[in-house]
């Protein structure tokens, strides 16, 4: 195994470095958004603490943006414990782990975002760590070499991640808790919206900020993402007051058009319908039209296509639903030269 030392590659951050960026609710109450698993989260944390224990390892799954971090944060604050938060790519060499690992103190939480991208041999480390709160460390090489156990201090790791299928079944088994996170409604999103509008000290009107969350894809990031930018413009054209009128500039300066859609959507739909009369067409040959990244449509734009029911996959490629193709074709008529 690798010497023990912190790797710089590595993110470790707490709250105030994400409070410094955006609005960072620290109480399941601040907390906008899933409520039945808040619910639970609740239960789960409040027996931990009652009992003086860790809170049990926990696995997060589902689109990115939609807040696993956050809760995560708000857990660790609930408890009382620290939080040291990190990324699964980051971790390359076994080392790197277990120098984060022997760090920890009783009760703290690791989180580990992307999980299912951490390489297999360090990944194994997690087994006995999750377990029997120890770590194998190698000292020496050759013949000469050794395993030593290490005790760590017990800990709770949550791992989040967007493909829970590319989790191992040895270490998804570990998880005593398994949760996912859903989709945000639009009345959600627009106290979102407001929340955080008010946090950075603009002024927006209900209307504006629920015409923000129509196009947020129902993820907080985005709405956020989106805020900022409607508050770019607002502070150059309007003295930083964010009303309807405005928004509503601000977000066809932006390219998001009434259906919530961005210019890549827009782009992607038009694109099967002009070469391919609706579909079906495979991903990489879409993914070529458009210039993008066949992952990146599939992870990035095809979710919310596919909820809102303007995209389908089949056996054969993607296609256009029959009752949203009159929509579209109306839609993108005489549009040929705009994407």
């Amino acid at each position: 195994m690798d010497e023990l030392e912190t790797p710089d590659a590595i993110t470790l951050q707490d709250m105030a470095d994400e409070q410094s960026l955006d609005f960072v609710p620290t109480s399941f109450d601040d907390y906008i958004g899933q409520a039945a698993l808040k619910d639970k989260l609740k239960v789960y944390t409040q027996a931990a603490h009652m009992r003086n224990e860790p809170l049990d390892h926990m696995l997060l799954f589902g689109p990115p943006g939609l807040g696993k971090t956050t809760l995560s944060q708000i857990m660790a604050h609930v408890m009382h414990v620290a939080i040291k938060i990190c990324s699964g790519p980051m971790l390359e060499r076994t080392g790197d782990l277990v120098a984060i690992l022997s760090g920890l103190n009783v009760k703290d939480i690791l989180f580990i975002d992307e999980i299912h991208r951490m390489p297999t041999h360090v990944e194994e480390v997690l087994y006995s760590a999750m377990e029997h709160f120890r770590v194998d460390v190698i000292l020496g090489q050759g013949a000469g070499a050794k395993s030593v156990s290490l005790p760590i201090a017990p800990f709770t790791l949550i791992g989040a991640t967007t493909k829970i299928g590319m989790i191992s079944a040895p270490l998804r088994s570990r998880f005593g808790i398994n949760e996912r996170l859903e989709f945000y409604t639009h009345e959600e999103l627009q106290t979102i919206v407001l929340q955080n509008a008010r946090f950075l000290g603009t002024s927006f009107s209900p209307e504006g900020a629920f015409a923000i969350a129509q196009r947020a894809r129902g993820t907080p990031r985005i709405a956020k993402k989106i805020l900022r930018r409607v508050r770019d413009y607002a502070q150059v054209h309007n003295n930083n007051i964010a009303d309807t009128h405005l928004v509503s500039q601000a977000l066809v300066f932006l390219s998001l058009d009434d259906d919530g859609l961005t210019k890549v959507d827009n782009m992607l739909l038009h694109k099967i319908i002009e070469h391919f009369n609706g579909g079906p067409v495979g991903l990489e040959t879409l993914a070529s039209l458009i210039g993008e990244d066949a992952d990146t449509i599939e992870t990035v734009y095809e979710p919310y296509l596919l909820q809102q029911g303007y995209l389908e996959r089949t056996p054969r490629g993607r296609q256009i639903p029959g009752n949203k193709l009159p929509f579209l074709h109306k839609k993108y008529s005489g549009q040929n030269n705009i994407f």
